[in-house]
């Protein structure tokens, strides 16, 4: 029986409709409400559903893609036919990653309770499945995939089509051999006890095998100080070996017998899989650092254009982009504004055919979500195009929705010579707009000379909207009104007051630890080419935004490797769109409990320091380290292309980045047609100079020589938190979402670059 249902399916009245199916009406506007037949599968893992007139056609999902379930009117979809359908027949399944919502409308409120009960029920069960029950789960997947004609069997030509859907090649008579042994009853057909002896056969792991045998002195179980030996001298545990044997000994270890002081390959199988086995530092994924410095002193994830959820010309401009941003521990926010035709700021990007929300709107949902994964403070970055009326009902709103949660006043009643810290910041909302005068004066006037971000262009670059003259007359005089600024708007800004950029030296003599500029990510570019040093110190006191080029229209990214190595904190990427650079940002910001707010190293918090990303090895302490990696196997690699006969051609590509002398990249060979558990042994070096910045990019792809290699997986990490020894990693899919069980099987050495002997 199913890991989930076994023992719930008989006493769960809402799981027992869920199985029995029901009519919902799937909305996607006010105009799409059509009814689907939805149902779980008896795995207790799947919702099947389809169209009463699709013929054989449906579509399914699995329990393991969906986030949450929001109760009644609580996504912009539902909220528009709120008239038509009251809100306790309606639900919203929300879906990990970049995935659009599920909007659902039950008939009645007992068949809606049902299904949001059940759901989160099954979610929940999902998130607190220890590694042998998710084992358990995927055999039993795979069982109910290949048993086609439903009779609780499987014969020999269902486990061939099998061996096919899991990605791997096998010839017949090894194939064969395998079903026969497993076919203890020698019926032609595997029953599911039969069927997870097979599987066990199937993915048994013979590099495991191999490193169990290298320290058991019987060949059987690993004794506690064997597995201490391991810790210490692979693992590079040092002293908390002998402890830390016992914990992974009680923890992972099935048999009973094996617990007393003993580990059998089976339990040390599971403890390398789980999350102690994985390549990130357990204790890095935690909220460690000290988050008692200065603002300025943190990188800081960042989203440009936060309300768009496709491209900059023509996409949706969504209340849904805010939240999943935040929900990504995103920390700063972006809001465009403009006049709305009835007295309410909308938000859309100016002069485009993006769909316009409102400004109320988009700060109520702030309110909701800003601090569901981080307590840490979130900055508004305000991108100003209201008239003078509007911008006073802007801060009106502010005000009202945000109450205590806006910061309006200085955090010790103190002009600052430094930022305040994330920590005296917890819970609150501070806005980055223009202010008018400085915090050691209260002018009462309106505010004329300042530039607003999008005028921030040298040499006629392209900034962040059209230039006003490919717009016409009247853009042209809209913008002469932007240079008016409202006092009440201006009176809440207080450590993010957004200047005009006027050099490095100016900034040194002049500049204020609460004024920020925002630069082009080729403005930013050539100043760290150009000046990296004084880009580094002057981003050691005041803070700094990065934004994309205006020519991103299709909501592309640069790389922010560029920027985080002159320090910069804010360095805005397009959240919505997957790819390399959000790899990056996700993989930067993993550590330190996701929470947004990543300390950058010592070097780049000292105002005097003579870093250059350009010449890491004038640093103080400067030691480049050696990083081998040995990339030994890969287990259930995810395919590519879903038709039935088609196998993969994996290949592994590490790549670094950091400072332009650690940029690197190195690959292994292809495995010919073998997802489901390649094996390569093949050692990647690499020498990292900066290793306090350096990211390494973990990337599989299915091999093609006549086209571009597909991409079936990656993991991005900081450097700082690798674990040595040998290690999984568990693979995200392109939109960096889990992908269980796929993973790569690698050991890590690490050493200083002195030490190179450990490499020959």
């Amino acid at each position: 029986d199913s890991v989930l249902c076994s023992g719930t399916r008989s006493l769960n009245p809402d799981l027992t409709v869920m199985m029995a199916g029901s009519t919902l009406r799937k909305v996607k506007s006010r105009s799409w409400k059509k009814q689907r037949h939805f149902r779980l599968l008896e795995d207790g893992m799947t919702i099947w559903y389809k169209s009463r007139w699709a013929g054989r056609g449906h579509s399914t999902f699995s329990i393991t893609e969906v986030e949450a379930v929001r109760e009644g009117h609580q996504s912009e979809v539902l909220l528009s036919i709120a008239e038509e359908f009251p809100a306790d027949l309606c639900f919203t399944l929300v879906f990990h990653g970049r995935q659009g919502n599920l909007d659902l409308v039950a008939e009645s409120t007992e068949e809606a309770q049902a299904w949001i009960q059940g759901v989160r029920k099954l979610i929940h069960k999902t998130q607190t499945m220890d590694e042998k029950e998710r084992l358990d789960q995927w055999v039993w997947d795979w069982f109910n995939k290949a048993d086609k004609n439903k009779d609780g069997k499987m014969n020999f030509k269902e486990v061939r089509k099998l061996l096919k859907m899991m990605n791997v090649e096998m010839n017949e008579e090894h194939a064969l051999h395998l079903f026969t042994m497993a076919d203890k009853s020698e019926s032609g057909s595997l029953e599911i006890e039969q069927f997870v002896h097979f599987y066990k056969m199937l993915t048994q792991r013979d590099e495991v095998w191999k490193v169990f045998q290298d320290f058991s002195g019987d060949g059987e179980k690993l004794m506690l100080e064997e597995l201490e030996n391991f810790l210490r001298t692979e693992q590079q545990e040092g002293e908390q070996s002998a402890q830390h044997a016992q914990e992974l000994t009680d923890r992972y270890e099935p048999s009973e017998s094996g617990k007393d002081g003993a580990m059998t390959f089976d339990g040390f199988q599971m403890y390398l899989c789980s999350q102690e086995g994985s390549i990130f530092k357990p204790e890095h994924r935690q909220l460690h650092q000290d988050m008692s410095q200065p603002l300025s002193h943190y990188f800081i994830s960042s989203s440009h254009n936060t309300y768009l959820l496709e491209n900059q010309l023509r996409g949706h401009s969504s209340l849904e982009a805010y939240i999943k941003a935040l929900k990504r521990g995103c920390r700063c926010v972006e809001v465009d504004c403009w006049d709305g035709s009835d007295g309410e700021p909308v938000v859309y990007h100016g002069h485009t055919l993006t769909s316009k929300i409102l400004f109320k709107d988009v700060i109520s949902t702030l309110k909701e979500y800003a601090f569901k994964v981080s307590d840490f403070p979130v900055i508004l970055s305000l991108e100003n195009h209201c008239s003078v009326e509007q911008q006073t009902v802007m801060a009106q709103h502010l005000s009202q929705i945000l109450g205590d949660t806006l910061l309006t006043t200085l955090v010790d009643g103190l002009i600052p010579q430094q930022l305040p810290s994330p920590q005296e910041l917890k819970g609150k909302i501070l806005l980055k707009a223009k202010k008018i005068g400085g915090l050691e004066v209260c002018l009462d006037e309106t505010l004329t000379d300042e530039v607003s971000d999008e005028e921030e262009m040298a040499n006629g670059e392209c900034s962040d909207d059209p230039p006003a003259e490919s717009l016409g007359h009247n853009a042209k005089v809209q913008n002469m009104n932007l240079i008016l600024y409202d006092l009440e708007l201006s009176d809440l800004v207080v450590y993010c007051k957004s200047v005009h950029f006027h050099g490095f030296e100016h900034a040194r003599l002049h500049g204020k630890c609460y004024e920020m500029s925002s630069f082009s990510e080729s403005k930013a570019k050539k100043l760290a080419k150009e000046a990296g040093t004084d880009f580094v110190q002057y981003n050691t006191k005041q803070m700094s935004r990065i934004y994309p080029s205006g020519l991103r229209t299709d909501s592309s990214n640069y790389n922010p490797q560029e920027m985080w190595n002159v320090g910069c904190q804010i360095v805005a990427l397009n959240f919505q769109t997957a790819g390399l650079e959000m790899d990056l940002n996700d993989g930067l910001f993993r550590q330190n409990g996701c929470c947004g707010y990543v300390l950058k190293p010592d070097f780049m918090r000292d105002g005097s320091t003579q870093f250059s990303p350009e010449k890491p090895d004038g640093k103080q302490g400067y030691k480049p380290l050696r990083l081998s990696i040995q990339v030994m196997s890969g287990q259930q690699l995810p395919k590519v292309n879903q038709k039935e006969g088609s196998i993969v051609d994996p290949l592994v590509r590490v790549e670094i980045y950091g400072v332009p002398q650690d940029q690197a990249r190195e690959e292994t060979s292809h495995i010919n047609n073998n997802g489901f558990n390649p094996v390569w042994n093949e050692t990647l070096n690499f020498v990292i100079h900066t290793p306090e910045l350096a990211l390494v990019r973990f990337v599989v792809e299915d091999y093609d020589k006549a086209s571009r290699n597909d991409f079936m997986g990656q993991f991005t990490l900081p450097f700082t938190c690798l674990q040595a020894g040998y290690r999984h990693i568990h693979l995200l899919s392109r939109d960096g979402t889990a992908i269980p069980p796929s993973s790569l099987f690698v050991n890590i050495i690490t050493c200083q670059k002195s030490d190179s002997a450990l490499f020959t």
